[in-house]
């Protein structure tokens, strides 16, 4: 039996979801439109928000756990952290949103430094030997427990937690790996330091 599939089209600004490539087509056709298949409609709604744009895979392909921050929407940093597919792997204190929101005053960085923290912990606790996050900073500096003695404290202090889980996934054979933005399943949208 063949997989469901979604169909995301964008016609001038108004977008839709469709889940039969007939329907699709007859929105479709003869307009200038983007429209693409998708496998989950979260896939599907997160190619839509990112702007349509075709240079953006379809889904992370690889097993894993993902995670994001951001601070777009004006209420503190949001935390996210999803299987491949989208899909929220956190459990407790989570959002509307399936995200874990952080209401005290923090950068996007430090969001996302937590945010590899509860994606390391998730990993070891599930036996998953890959994390992607699309921070540089956070995978190649602050999670190798590289930071500045300027940065506030609180941060240095998760910034050495989560070495240490680093550690200890990377010695159990886990590799933490960077993705791009627009392909990561766990991508808020927004970015704001």
């Amino acid at each position: 039996m063949a997989k469901k599939k979604y169909y995301a089209y964008s016609i001038n600004g108004e977008n839709g979801i469709v889940d039969s490539w007939d329907e699709c087509q007859s929105i479709v056709s003869g307009k200038k439109a983007k429209y693409k298949s998708f496998e989950s409609k979260d896939q599907a709604e997160r190619w839509l928000q990112m702007g349509a744009d075709y240079s953006l895979k379809n889904t992370a392909s690889v097993d894993g756990v993902y995670f994001d921050a951001g601070t777009g929407l004006g209420m503190g940093v949001e935390v996210s952290v999803t299987d491949k597919n989208g899909k929220t792997l956190l459990k407790e204190g989570v959002n509307e949103r399936g995200n874990y929101l952080i209401k005290e005053s923090v950068t996007n960085n430090f969001g996302e430094l937590l945010a590899c923290k509860f994606a390391l912990e998730i990993a070891l606790e599930k036996n998953c030997k890959k994390i992607f996050g699309d921070s540089k900073l956070i995978l190649e500096y602050w999670s190798r427990g590289y930071i500045k003695k300027e940065i506030p404290e609180e941060t240095r202090k998760l910034a050495q937690q989560v070495k240490q889980l680093r550690y200890e996934f990377e010695k159990n054979g886990g590799e933490v790996l960077h993705i791009s933005g627009g392909s990561n399943p766990a991508d808020l949208g927004f970015h704001q330091n």
